[in-house]
């Protein structure tokens, strides 16, 4: 995930000034990047077997339910005609994200997730979830400071969209079991690029600590108000 603390890289980054930890605040958010079939079922053309990703994002969901965080999925969809056609540049940089159609069973999202009809679910043209959509006043609207990203993948859509939290103001935390990438190397590469300059990566055991905290304290204040 990280360099070795002593390697030659790390002490380069550290002399930099990067690396700090963020702050974390009591009103987090989950943002789900990308979770959906054609990016976590290896049998399609953008998709790879994210079967523990999926599961410990889960994980990470429960606990934000427990701490009443908010939940936001985003998805990857795309009509015809901008499947189809030139007008998504991008498409023709990676032309198998064609595949990805409305209404199309790559696009759903994964039946492993557990969804809730009190979730917010976002559609993207673009890697980051902020590129092109509502994101940033969604999340604003509910009173967010802080952002917690998982999905997939990490050197991709994961990685901009903790870019794109950070330049909108607010703290970022990924759990690193909750993310995942086609290859190993990009995947690492992607999280010491995040931990170096855009957020904390941490442990899905801290993340949930995190969560359960919020939780225990948002009880303890009820308890004292009865």
């Amino acid at each position: 995930m990280r360099a070795d603390a002593g390697s030659d890289v790390e002490q380069t980054y550290l002399r930099a000034g990067f690396g700090a930890e963020v702050r974390r605040g009591t009103r987090p958010a989950v943002v789900v990047v990308d979770l959906t079939r054609g990016f976590t079922e290896p049998g399609y053309p953008t998709g790879a077997d994210l079967t523990d990703e999926v599961a410990a994002t889960g994980d990470l969901l429960a606990a934000a339910r427990r701490a009443g965080a908010p939940v936001v999925f985003t998805a990857i969809a795309y009509t015809p005609a901008e499947a189809d056609g030139h007008a998504v540049v991008w498409l023709d940089k990676a032309p198998g994200m064609r595949a990805l159609r409305e209404g199309s069973d790559a696009v759903a999202l994964d039946p492993r997730l557990p969804m809730r009809e009190s979730d917010h679910l976002v559609v993207k043209k673009g890697a980051s979830a902020f590129f092109g959509t509502g994101l940033a006043a969604l999340l604003s609207g509910m009173g967010t400071d802080t952002v917690l990203v998982c999905g997939a993948t990490t050197s991709g859509c994961v990685r901009a969209t903790a870019v794109d939290a950070v330049q909108s103001g607010f703290p970022v935390l990924v759990p690193a079991e909750c993310v995942g990438d086609r290859a190993r190397a990009p995947h690492d590469a992607a999280l010491f690029d995040i931990q170096a300059k855009y957020g904390d990566v941490v442990t899905l055991a801290d993340a949930v600590a995190y969560l359960d905290g919020l939780a225990a304290r948002d009880e303890s204040g009820q308890e004292e108000r009865l």
